[in-house]
């Protein structure tokens, strides 16, 4: 199973990197075909011979497969609904083959076949220009189809590009024949995506315009089946509602404790005032760091080997990262929001109070250590093979918000600013289980996100349109923000199995979690209870209340 899963690996690597236009149907061909003859391979497998380490691995894989081939489908899917748009896309196709062919190109053709191209593009450009006569931009495509497809254009240049710079100048028939042709698709292909982005969206207005892309409850339910959670999206926005009644339970409890009676708003706005001056930040984020590693050594919760507390790093993070990103990001670099002086007078006082010392104390640790820093130490150092196919966001972000809930119950979070500090990042990912799902789910639009995060939440308005910004950007598959504590709930659900029952330690639970590496908790719970892992794992239900 490791020589089968790092040969898998190496072999998806080398496709990619071959083929570099993900849009184009050789690609989803040829990566079709390698997942079905990889499958086949794997079932190929005796499974009652496999050790349970090799079980483990046996359904890592198949979860990997099925992840791909849902990628496959939805990219078709995609492709299809946007196909009106770019009805050339196959023309443009034709250029990427010829240049991973590794063939000589037929320089007098393939002039012939650009100015096709260049007919194509612009008589495309035509029938939407026309259609906006009769219709709104909304009633000719749906704001999201008109984005994916400007990003399908550009990475088509990209293609076209990659084509003739290979033989421009090196082959003297082939740059005589296709510069002017070629130079006249791409002037094409830049007015047509400009027109679309300009006519069908919001985006030349305002470029931070948040639209995102709802996937629909089908692709949620499946995502969830993939991740081995029995539960609909409907049922985890309950669990998300019920406990953030808890938190602010909790949270009135701290204003209380802080004078302001019941009014946890005042007491939140009293903790954002509470931050560094310009140029501090760093030196918090060092001794917060510090801070927790030592209770950890000191409540002997974790085994941390002096390397992952040496090599650790701390970065600033750009004015524009910050309006994706308004908080922390972590690894082995700690990624610092903060003000620069090139922001507005009110940027600077959101980022300041958004980026308070009581916030940080409560996430320093989850982006370093326990958080993703130790992660990524240990799973580049054990089980090797499994690093980048048996990924799931419900590992990484619930171990790390594992720790926010285990150090609060614990009373790390010692003064009620501590408390309000983890508190609000509590109810922050009950939120964002909320708004996610119901935005895939077509019940929330961007804007009642933003608003929702504002108002529920106490976000600073920068913040809050950073989150919603950086959730539908298009980087993170739709149920990441869920995960979350989604994640945390499964893995103290096996906690509750394992430590609370005395049947394993504490500190070799969480050293032996990170030593198996990032998998689906459901796998996690069946290494770590020793129970028999048979060819069918079925999804679970692990939220039995909240910790408290």
């Amino acid at each position: 199973m490791i020589q089968l899963m790092e040969r898998y690996s190496a072999d998806l690597s080398a496709l990619n990197r071959l083929h570099n236009f993900p849009e184009s149907s050789s690609k989803i061909t040829a990566f079709s075909k390698y997942i079905d003859s990889t499958e086949a391979e794997l079932n190929a497998k005796n499974f009652k011979n496999l050790s349970p380490s090799e079980r483990a691995d046996w359904h890592l894989m198949k979860i990997e497969l099925d992840e791909q081939r849902f990628e496959l489908s939805e990219l078709k899917k995609n492709l299809a609904e946007s196909s009106f748009l770019v009805p050339f896309m196959s023309e443009i196709v034709k250029f990427h083959d010829h240049r991973i062919s590794r063939t000589l190109p037929n320089s007098e053709q393939f002039a012939a076949d650009l100015a096709h191209l260049e007919s194509s593009i612009k008589a495309a450009h035509g029938s939407i220009k026309d259609q906006l006569k009769t219709k709104k931009p909304g009633e000719v495509a749906p704001e999201h189809v008109v984005l994916r497809t400007v990003s399908t254009l550009r990475n088509s240049k990209s293609a076209l590009e990659s084509w003739h710079e290979h033989f421009a100048g090196y082959d003297p028939m082939f740059t005589w024949w296709t510069k002017r042709p070629y130079e006249d698709v791409v002037k094409a292909l830049d007015s047509y995506s400009s027109f679309l982005r300009s006519e069908l969206t919001g985006r030349d207005a305002d470029p931070n315009r948040i639209v995102g892309d709802p996937v629909g409850r089908e692709a949620l339910v499946a995502a969830l089946r993939r991740e081995m959670i029995d539960y609909t999206p409907e049922e985890l926005i309950a669990i998300a509602e019920k406990e953030m009644a808890w938190v602010d339970a909790e949270f009135k409890k701290a204003a209380n404790q802080l004078g302001y009676g019941d009014d946890w708003r005042a007491a939140l706005e009293h903790v954002k005032t509470l931050h560094e001056k310009p140029g501090d930040q760093p030196k918090l984020i060092r001794e917060l760091a510090e801070e927790a590693i030592d209770y950890l050594e000191k409540n002997d919760l974790l085994t941390i080997p002096p390397l992952a507390k040496d090599v650790w790093r701390m970065d600033m993070m750009s004015p524009e990262r910050q309006l994706v990103s308004p908080f922390f990001l972590g690894g082995e670099s700690i990624l610092i929001s903060f003000p620069t002086d090139e922001m507005t007078h009110e940027q600077k006082l959101m980022s300041l109070r958004a980026n308070n010392r009581y916030f940080a104390k409560a996430t320093v640790h989850h982006e370093l250590i326990p958080g993703h820093h130790m992660q990524q130490f240990m799973t580049s150092r054990y089980n090797t093979h499994r690093s980048g196919i048996s990924y799931t966001p419900f590992w990484t972000e619930g171990w790390a918000l594992y720790w926010e809930f285990l150090l609060y119950k614990r009373g790390f979070a010692a003064t009620p600013e501590d408390k309000i500090g983890f508190l609000f990042w509590r109810k922050h990912r009950c939120a964002r289980i909320i708004f996610s799902l119901k935005f895939h789910l077509g019940q929330m639009t961007a804007q009642e996100c933003i608003d929702m995060l504002i108002n529920q939440v106490g976000h600073e308005k920068s913040t809050a349109e950073g989150e919603v910004r950086r959730s539908f950007g298009g980087s993170y598959p739709p149920l990441y923000q869920a995960a979350y504590m989604l994640g945390a709930f499964q893995l103290w659900q096996i906690r509750r199995e394992l430590v609370e029952t005395g049947k394993m330690p504490e500190k070799q639970f969480h050293d032996e979690i990170l030593k198996l590496g990032n998998m689906p908790w459901a796998v996690v719970r069946k290494l770590l209870s020793g129970e028999e892992i048979t060819e069918e794992l079925k999804p679970w239900k692990f939220y039995s209340g909240s910790i408290n």
